[in-house]
């Protein structure tokens, strides 16, 4: 059965108030969401949700000339090592507050919580505490949204949203920090304000990207850079956000204004992957504003020791062209939000014996929320990139000729997208709906495939 879409003149199943409520944002550098199907989802419907969540870009936006003040007065030594990590810290706790109310303190409880870990417990056995206690405390809060949004129909407070989007990010940092001390990188008995002010400080708490508690500490206290290069590299990068926003708006008026009714196989397919293409630039533009704002602060330099050149790029998620071109399921994994892919190997893949590829994956479901839709999108980006190593490794002996080698680039790199469509199409959606929508198109047959090829292989 192939899915009804139209996209032109369509009568709308639900209100505007009813889209409103059915409809919430949750991780802000993430950004899945949900809505509630009634019998099939309005293609106007989706295209509302993918123009969503520009609030937090314009938060991250703001954050940007505080970020500048900071490493102005740092790299001027108008302020001293303890008074940056003030500035930091207060940063983030001001920040908070004003964006969540009473849900920061789901945040200030957490750094609480580390700062008497590190204060009581031995660094070898400090990770399993706060990985755990955190996760828990984490779980806890998605769990309490999915009962508001299933049981109760109701749409969660947006301050909740976007203090459990904090929240995560805050995860990746603690247990980041947590395996520097038990690795034994770092030491508990230097003064506490390095770690509150990791935990809380403004210009990661709202996107991220993921930086090392030593490269931090490093960046705190070497504010000198050249200013040529600084502020070439936050005028080139906020003109990259520009971009993308545009683009991405581009796409979405491109699939209001195209009028088709999906009946056939194939029309479905290009809608869907159109779509998340489309929900994809929101992660690509907010990862970019995110580093923006790292950069502003000082954060993610890296100095070529050889050449004496400097490089804005220590702190990135990502890019949207190299992402975007993977032609292999597993090598756009390792692309896709790279600073938490990396955080998922470190924590999950590289610590775990037995099957950690769907470890890993599993893992990934239960920090994003464990809504169906996550759980099964996660599935299906295991099981792809599972199929992809066997593949790979089957066919490669057999790429003897460049055409071969060329015509297996371009149609695994089709079969890429393809499936990325179908999983982000599940992890942004969220709800059981999604998974209708999915298995009543032809794109289905994608997913299907790699675990085709994973049971043959």
């Amino acid at each position: 059965m192939s899915v009804s879409l139209h996209t032109s003149g369509i009568q709308k199943f639900h209100s505007e108030d009813q889209i409103k409520k059915s409809v919430y944002i949750r991780h802000i550098s993430h950004f899945p969401l949900t809505h509630d199907f009634d019998g099939y989802t309005t293609m106007m419907d989706l295209l509302w949700i993918s123009s969503e969540g520009q609030s937090q870009l314009f938060y991250q936006f703001i954050n940007i000339p505080f970020a500048f003040l900071f490493h102005c007065l740092s790299s001027q030594g108008h302020l001293s090592i303890i008074s940056r990590y003030v500035y930091l810290a207060m940063g983030g706790f001001i920040l908070a507050i004003a964006t969540m109310g009473a849900y920061s303190m789901l945040l200030f409880l957490s750094a609480i919580k580390l700062l008497l870990l590190i204060r009581y417990i031995h660094p070898m056995h400090l990770h399993r505490w706060i990985l755990g206690l955190q996760m828990c405390w984490q779980t806890c809060w998605h769990l309490y949204i999915q009962y508001q949004i299933y049981w109760l129909q109701e749409a969660p407070d947006s301050r909740l949203l976007l203090s459990i989007s904090a929240l995560m990010l805050m995860t990746q940092r603690l247990s980041s920090l947590s395996l520097d001390f038990q690795e034994g990188t770092i030491s508990s008995q230097q003064v506490l304000i390095p770690f509150l002010t990791y935990s809380l400080y403004f210009p990661a708490l709202l996107g991220g990207p993921l930086c090392s508690f030593k490269a931090f500490v490093q960046s705190v206290e070497r504010q000198q850079t050249s200013i040529t290069s600084y502020l070439g590299n936050l005028a080139s990068k906020i003109l990259q956000v520009i971009v993308l926003v545009w683009v991405k708006h581009l796409f979405s008026e491109l699939l209001k204004s195209a009028t088709f009714t999906i009946d056939s196989v194939g029309l479905d397919v290009l809608w869907i992957w159109i779509f998340s293409l489309t929900l994809r630039l929101n992660y690509y533009a907010h990862w970019k504003m995110s580093e923006c704002v790292n950069n502003a602060g000082g954060f993610g330099v890296y100095y070529h020791k050889h050449s004496g050149q400097t490089s804005w790029d220590g702190l990135s998620d990502g890019s949207v062209l190299v992402t975007e071109a993977s032609s292999r399921p597993s090598v756009f994994a390792r692309k896709w939000n790279q600073t938490t892919a990396d955080w998922l190997r470190k924590i999950v893949f590289n610590r775990t014996s037995r099957s950690p590829l769907f470890m890993t994956f599993g893992f990934s479901a239960l920090w994003h929320g464990l809504h169906p839709g996550q759980i099964l999108g996660f599935l299906i980006w295991a099981v792809t990139v599972q199929a992809d190593y066997k593949l790979h490794h089957f066919l490669n002996p057999k790429l003897n000729s460049l055409w071969r080698k060329r015509l297996y680039v371009c149609v695994n790199w089709a079969f890429t997208q393809l499936t990325v469509s179908c999983v982000v199409v599940c992890v942004e959606l969220q709800s059981l709906a999604s998974v209708k929508l999915l298995w009543s198109s032809s794109i289905a047959v994608f997913p299907l495939l790699s675990a085709l090829i994973t049971i043959i292989l």
